[in-house]
């Protein structure tokens, strides 16, 4: 069982999330909480997967997801915005959340986007995250020698980024590529350290960054013809 806190300063944000994954085989709703009552509700409930609002008028998201980074066994965060330019959003991708979701989210995609969480997967789909950098090109300008670093990856380490980059677990990567879990994870874990990020979904933004995902794309649609 996949257990789930939400965090959203609207009650009804906070119901309706809980009744659609609540009704989800293998995920329950342990608790909801306000940003104030955030970071207590986490520590006590333990929960797999977290889903923040990212704009609290009491505690912000970005305050309440460093205090869940500093727990011994963080969970899995999903910020939670109602577009996907939000400027908040990068700061959050780089502080530790694991993606963002819009609080449009269909209800039959919520639960697979949970567990995707759940399994260490990031949900931020190539488009949305380069709806967000278009947004704030300023947003990457320290950054050349961050994508330079992805020149230091194998061929094989690349294919596995930008799979990493859509969202996949290391099972599902392994399942695509012909590969063990266990191998998957080896390469995630050398992807990391050469590109010097510390989340799966920091270096799926450095694979934006460095236009594996649009050359990805390219290469999809000559393979299926288009």
């Amino acid at each position: 069982m996949i257990r789930v806190v939400v965090v959203d300063d609207e009650a009804l944000v906070r119901s309706g999330f809980r009744m659609i994954l609540n009704a989800s085989d293998g995920i329950e709703v342990v608790a909801t909480a306000e940003g104030a009552q955030a970071a207590d509700v986490i520590r006590r409930e333990a929960p797999d997967v977290v889903l923040l609002d990212i704009r609290m008028p009491d505690v912000d998201g970005l305050t309440v997801l460093r205090q869940i980074r500093e727990l011994p066994e963080p969970p899995q965060v999903a910020m939670l915005t109602t577009f996907d330019t939000d400027e908040y959003v990068l700061t959050a991708l780089r502080s530790g959340a694991a993606g963002f979701l819009l609080k449009d989210t269909e209800p039959e995609q919520l639960a697979q986007l949970v567990r995707t969480l759940a399994a260490g997967g990031v949900v931020m789909s190539p488009k949305a995250s380069r709806a967000l950098l278009r947004g704030h090109p300023g947003a990457g300008a320290p950054q050349d020698a961050d994508v330079a670093r992805v020149g230091l990856l194998s061929d094989r380490e690349r294919d596995v980024l930008v799979l990493v980059a859509e969202g996949l677990s290391n099972a599902d990567i392994g399942t695509r590529v012909h590969l063990s879990a266990g191998t998957v994870k080896d390469h995630v874990s050398s992807i990391l350290t050469k590109l010097r990020v510390s989340s799966r979904v920091q270096a799926a933004l450095l694979a934006e960054r460095a236009g594996l995902l649009t050359h990805h794309d390219d290469d999809t649609a000559r393979d299926d013809g288009r």
